[in-house]
Formats: structure tokens, C-alpha cells, sequence
């Protein structure tokens, strides 16, 4: 199968969560700029789910830049990647909404785990199907920054039930930063090839 339908498929499913997001923001009933005050936290976490989103976009098009030919099995991982995301508008409002309050954090960090893990399994599914010599196996590496995403957003998970949900915020929005500069080990090795 070619690639370019899934490219196509995810890029409208991925359009749609971002534009889901920013419906989630309310008018306020002023016309002052301090009635948009209120607004702080539902805007605050929707600029970094709006950058996350813009991660995973940018780095599944890298990731199937280098794929030669799809099969089955990356089409359901790829749609399980896609399910995770697709709660991220959900994840977004609810903690926006209630203020970075402990459980809509800790559910924010479970769906961004579930993000990082279901893109992990995606990226193993390429390199089965493209053998140990593909691209995406050179690429990929040790892949320490898709470890220390994993590893940050486990740890913000009991950070926030422990009662520091803020500071679960400062972790993942470290990761955020880290991934905010596009990865550019697939096109290094495309273009060493």
C-alpha cells in the first residue's frame, strides 16, 4: 500500500483536534481586556497541547518520509496513534477549564503517555517492516529523547497526585520544549543515503 493515503488520513484527523481545541474557548462577557483575564488557564493549556500536536504532526511526517510501503499492522498502530491524540482535546478543556486542578493534570499526562508510547510502538512497526537497514532504524537510534519523554511524563503523573500538578505542568512543558526544535535525524540520514 502506498503511503499517501495514511499521510492524507492523518493530516486531516490531526487538522481536526487542533481545530477542536480552539473551540473550547468561551467569549467572554466583557469587552475589556480584563475580561479575558479568566481565560489564562484555558489558553495557557491550550497553547501547549497546540504544540504538542504540532510535535507529533511534524515528526509523523518525518517518520513517514521514511517509509517505503505501509502494511496492516502500521495502519492500526498509526490509528491507535491517532486515537491518543484525538483525546487530546478533551484533556486540553478539562484541565484549561478547572485551573491545572490534580486529576485533569493527571489526565493529561496519561494521554500524553499514551501519545509517546503509541507513537514508540508506530515507529518499532516501521522498522520491523522496513528491516534493520531502513532508514528509520538509523535514524532512530537509541532514541533517548523518545525514552526521557516517557520517563518525564511517567514521572509527572505521580507528581501530580502527590499535590504538585503545577510542577507536572513544568515537566511536561520541558519535553514539550526539547521536541519544540524538529527532529531532524531521519532527514540527516536520507540524505546521507
Amino acid at each position: 500500500m502506498n503511503k499517501n493515503r495514511l499521510e492524507a488520513f492523518s493530516d486531516g484527523v490531526i487538522a481536526i483536534i487542533i481545530t477542536i481545541m480552539v473551540l473550547e474557548f468561551k467569549v467572554p462577557h466583557g469587552e475589556a481586556l480584563a475580561d479575558l483575564l479568566p481565560l489564562w488557564p484555558v489558553f495557557l493549556s491550550y497553547v501547549l497541547s497546540f504544540v504538542y500536536v504540532g510535535i507529533y504532526w511534524n515528526n509523523h511526517h518525518h517518520l513517514l518520509h521514511a517509509v517505503k510501503k505501509v502494511n496492516g499492522t502500521m495502519l492500526w498502530a498509526n490509528l491507535n496513534l491517532l486515537f491518543w491524540l484525538s483525546l487530546m482535546p478533551f484533556a486540553t478543556a478539562w484541565m484549561g477549564e478547572n485551573h491545572f486542578a490534580t486529576m485533569p493534570v493527571v489526565v493529561y499526562c496519561v494521554d500524553l503517555l499514551m501519545c509517546a508510547l503509541a507513537f514508540t510502538v508506530l515507529q518499532n512497526c516501521i522498522i520491523r517492516h522496513e528491516g534493520p537497514d531502513s532508514v528509520l532504524r538509523h535514524a532512530v537510534g537509541a532514541d533517548l529523547k523518545g525514552k526521557v519523554s516517557v520517563a518525564s511524563y511517567v514521572l509527572a503523573i505521580p507528581l501530580a497526585l502527590l499535590g504538585y500538578p503545577g510542577w507536572s505542568g513544568v515537566l511536561v512543558g520541558l519535553v514539550a520544549c526539547i521536541w519544540f526544535v524538529p527532529d531532524t535525524r531521519i532527514e540527516k540520514v536520507l540524505n546521507e543515503r
